[in-house]
This record gives structure tokens, sequence and C-alpha cells, in this order.
């Protein structure tokens, strides 16, 4: 039979475009790969980051029975230990002890005070005779009578210039990339993500949009009462000796409720000092998830357990995520 020279090209065009399909469909597919692979890129692959990945997908997807609205996505971090490092002294306390070290030269009766001069002189033992509600309240006090503004200005010039005692990179940039991996992860889904720290709010607020992305506003920590002053010059806010909110433990929960006003659907902590804040975001109706930062990486970070002990013996029972910092975590931090 004489070749048809109508069919031959109808032929050659079907099967060049069933090769482009098949292209087509391959690029794909490695692009699809390529992105789930960049998804929390510094995570290791495993039960952790499956379970995070899909707990977004479900609440983001509207033909999911697990769908929440956009304006119900709310996610909790803490922040010492959770997103950045918290050994060998939490952060606010080392700006603390900086800023007392300089405002002894013009007011010396703050050494006076046994917690203070122990701080100055570098006697971290001081620490261990006061509770955290004592120890805020102390070290707040020194500060009452300053404007606002000031305060935050001094804390900002701490965290653009102090640095840690063993990495020698400054405090601010010791965030864990994961986890801030994590933050933008969420954001990218709609979710509204809060920093709910025991540290001082406006300390924290001063850096949190240039590290985390997360707006000042979205910051909620311990914080003292303050006092609005009106004069010929304008307004200010002053700083008083007097608590406004000791933010750790079952405070948190209440603090989410005054601040944001929704329980969150997804929270993240380190320590018992957020249980009751991982606990309160487990106990709504529909699709929740709550993962605890386990630091046992002595090569990378610090290993400690001390404050831990009842999140991570009740995390399975709670239905807590323990991330293990040395097998989730694919690097710490970033290198700069």
């Amino acid at each position: 039979m004489k070749n048809n020279p109508f069919t031959s090209l109808l032929f050659a065009l079907i099967v060049l475009g069933f090769t482009s399909s098949c292209v087509s469909t391959t690029e794909e597919n490695s692009n699809t790969t390529d992105e789930i692979t960049e998804i929390l890129s510094s995570w290791s692959e495993g039960e952790n980051k499956t379970a995070i990945l899909d707990f977004v997908k479900q609440v983001s997807d509207e033909n999911s029975k697990s769908f929440v609205p956009v304006e119900n996505r709310i996610a909790v971090f803490d922040n010492d230990g959770t997103l950045w490092i918290e050994k060998p002294l939490y952060i606010p306390v080392e700006f603390e002890i900086a800023w007392l070290k300089e405002e002894v030269k013009t007011n010396p009766e703050l050494l006076q005070n046994e917690l203070f001069k122990g701080l100055v002189e570098n006697d971290m033992s001081v620490l261990k005779k006061y509770n955290t509600f004592q120890l805020i309240e102390q070290i707040f006090a020194a500060h009452a009578g300053q404007e606002v503004s000031d305060y935050s200005n001094d804390s900002r010039a701490f965290l653009d210039t102090a640095k840690h005692p063993k990495y020698n990179i400054l405090f601010k940039n010791l965030i864990y990339t994961p986890m801030v991996e994590l933050v933008a992860y969420l954001q990218e889904n709609d979710f509204d993500v809060f920093i709910v720290t025991g540290g001082e709010i406006d300390f924290l607020r001063s850096v949190s949009m240039e590290i985390y992305n997360i707006p000042p506003e979205n910051v909620i920590g311990s914080s003292v009462q303050y006092k609005y002053i009106a004069g010929e010059n304008g307004s200010e806010l002053i700083r008083t000796s007097e608590i406004g909110s000791a933010n750790d433990k079952y405070v948190k929960p209440t603090n989410i409720q005054l601040h944001i006003g929704k329980k969150p659907i997804f929270a993240a902590g380190n320590s018992d000092g957020d249980y009751e804040m991982m606990e309160y975001t487990l106990s709504g109706d529909g699709a929740s998830m709550a993962v605890l930062v386990h630091h046992d990486d002595a090569d990378r970070e610090y290993v400690y357990t001390h404050g831990t002990e009842k999140a991570v013996k009740d995390a399975k029972t709670k239905g807590w995520h323990i991330v293990s910092m040395k097998d989730d975590f694919k690097s710490v931090f970033e290198k700069k």
C-alpha cells in the first residue's frame, strides 16, 4: 500500500504532540518535586517535617475536612530557646547586665541592690536566689522613669552590637534557621504569626520585624505598666516599676486571649514555660498542632533539659511533636 502523505504528516504531528506532552509533564513533576524539596529546606526529611507539611496543607485546603478560614489561622511561637538561642543566659538578661554596667557609672546607688551588684560583678550565682517573677520585677524596676522610646533604642543598640561569648556572632543573628523558616512557611500560607515570650515586650519589638518578619504589634511579652505624661513639648510614655505582666506558663494563654482574642491552631515552644500555651492550643475542636524544640545537639548548640522536664515527659500523651535539634535540623544557625 502506498504511503499517504497526509497520513504520514498527521502521524508525525501526533508523535510530536505526545512527546511534547510527556516532556511538559516530566518538567511539571520535576518542578513540583523541587518546590517540595525547597519547602523547609533546612529541616531533615522525617516524621516531624512531614507532619508540619500535612497539617498546613489540611488547614489551608478548602476541600479538606480540616480546612480553617484565613482569619482563624493563628500561630504562636515562644522566643527564647524556640526562635533564638537562650544559653548561657537569656538574651534579655544579657541586655540588662550590659545596661546595668553602664548605668551604675552615673547611678551607683543601684549597687545597693544585691541582684544588681551581683550582675554587675559577673556573679551569676545571684540569679538562683530569685524566682522568675522576682527577677522580672527587680530588673524591670531599674528602668522606672525611663521613656519607652529610650528603652527601645537602648535595646536595639545592644542587639546591633553585642556578641555571643561562645560564637562571637551578634546575639540577634543566633536565630534558629529551621524555626524562622517555619515562621515564613506559615505566613506564606496565610497564618498570622505571633511571638509569645517571657522576655520583655519592647526589647523584642525593637528587632522582631528585622529578624523574623514579625511586626512589633504581633509580639506579646512580659511588660511593665506605663505612665502617660503630657507637657508643653508634647507627650510621652514613661516606664514605671509596676509589673504589667510576667508572661510565663499559665499567663501565656491569658495574654493570648487579651492581645489576640482567638485560640491559636499552631504553637511552638521549648520548655515548661510553654506548657500551658501548647496545651491551650490543642484544646480546640478543629485541627491544631504543637511542636516542642528539644535541645539535644552539643556540637552545634547546647544540650540541656533543666526547665523542660515536664514538657518533654508529657509531650507524647499531649500530642505534641518533639523536634530534635540534632536530628530534625539540617542546620541550626544561618552562616553570617
